[in-house]
């Protein structure tokens, strides 16, 4: 899962695809993968870096990371 070269990110969590005009917001933890994803990051390193910066179930993460592939996909955010 790679984040496409032209998409800009903000720290608050403010994505905008310049190729489709469309935008939306993330909270903190999507804001961290994100980050993670720009970096080139594992979803592997993505999981565990998640579980150990939140408070957050591993099993349910994991489930909700796919839902927010699938919506990055949807959205065109992702290679």
């Amino acid at each position: 899962m790679k984040l496409k070269k032209n998409i800009a990110t903000s720290e608050e969590g403010f994505v905008f695809n310049p190729g489709t005009g469309d935008s939306f917001s993330t909270n903190p933890i999507g804001t961290e993968i994100l980050a993670l994803l720009k970096e080139d990051k594992s979803m592997s390193t993505i999981i565990e870096t998640v579980c150990a910066k939140y408070d957050v179930d591993k099993n349910q993460f994991e489930k909700d990371l796919d839902d927010f592939k699938s919506q990055l996909v949807d959205s065109n955010i992702l290679e």
